[in-house]
């Protein structure tokens, strides 16, 4: 059915259709079309219910279909599908990119090289802080998202998700409420923020470990206060001066030749010349944005909707997490 649909909609759709689904992603799937001269890539939400505001498919290609003007590290959307008859849920189609995902380990060739994880961090922030400068009005965004009021809907919005889902009442997790609810700063530059930057959501040229070539997971992005995306990369961040549940827990390798957390504000402040000096408000944040969707999985698993036994350490690092958190605000 999705051959005879994409047929003539895209460059070689007339050829023959191979499909395969690639790994590594934790929500939205992604397919690998392969027409044999020229390859897309097709994206969807999970299987099963999904809540309202998340996986959109629309809002995604939306953005994709006009960002990569302006911001070449985004993939170019071509075609998008809002008939659910087609493949069982809304899909848009976007360019391939081809090179190396990050995660827990180094490619070999990055790894030999002595400053390999110094060129991936720079790059990785180079790239937030270049997205950050892009102008959303002339690529017709404005209706994107409401960015006055973003940082105050933020921490009542994870305050809201963490009640729903928590399995048990943490007052470290109250604390940490009550000092970003208390400690808002007043957002200084709107842009279009991505929503969920972190190492395993770019590609990296896979002889160049300083060559970014892409950025992936767009469903989230909205308008809003940068160094939200700024604090959220530094929550997923972990170096080994970090707790060892969080460098156990961590989606990057753990090298002491990436740069510290410190070095990425420092890097991003040259770069966009934005006042960072109220970062651990946005570092905090992150944490607790961190707890919120940790307890959204968790409670899934205690309930038996998923059966993915990575999960349960979840109620665990959820602890570990809001230690952390407390650990930053009493500090501050």
């Amino acid at each position: 059915r999705l051959e005879a649909y994409l047929k003539g909609q895209l460059h070689g759709s007339d050829n023959s259709l191979a499909v395969r689904q690639f790994g590594g992603g934790k929500a939205n799937l992604t397919y690998l079309l392969d027409y044999g001269e020229r390859e897309y890539v097709l994206r969807r939400p999970p299987l099963g219910p999904v809540p309202p505001t998340a996986h959109d498919m629309a809002r995604e290609y939306k953005v994709l279909s006009v960002l990569h003007e302006n911001f070449p590290y985004a993939p170019r959307a071509l075609h998008f599908c809002g008939d659910q008859e087609i493949i069982g849920a809304p899909f848009f189609i976007m360019d391939r990119k081809v090179g190396v995902v990050i995660r827990t380990t180094l490619p070999d060739n990055f790894e030999k090289m002595a400053n390999g994880p110094e060129l991936i961090s720079a790059q990785l922030i180079n790239v937030l802080a270049e997205f950050h400068q892009v102008g959303y009005s002339s690529l017709g965004l404005d209706d994107l998202g409401k960015p006055e009021g973003f940082l105050q809907r933020q921490v009542k919005g994870w305050k809201k998700r963490w009640d729903k889902a928590k399995h048990k009442d943490l007052p470290a997790v109250e604390k940490i409420y009550n000092w970003l609810n208390e400690n808002i700063p007043e957002t200084k530059n709107y842009s279009i923020i991505h929503n969920d930057y972190k190492l395993d959501n770019v590609m990296y040229n896979a002889n160049d470990p300083g060559k970014l070539i892409a950025v992936f997971d767009w469903d989230m992005c909205t308008l809003g206060d940068p160094l939200c995306d700024l604090g959220s990369l530094l929550s997923y961040w972990c170096t080994t001066s970090d707790p060892v549940f969080f460098q156990k827990a961590a989606s990057m390798p753990i090298d002491d030749r990436f740069y510290s957390r410190v070095q990425l504000v420092q890097q991003y402040a040259e770069m966009t010349g934005f006042d960072v000096s109220n970062i651990r408000f946005y570092h905090v944040l992150g944490l607790y944005r961190l707890i919120g969707i940790a307890a959204q999985i968790y409670i899934r698993f205690l309930h038996g909707q998923t059966q993915d036994k990575r999960f349960a350490i979840f109620g665990d690092m959820i602890n570990l997490v809001s230690e952390y958190g407390e650990e930053l605000i009493s500090d501050a």
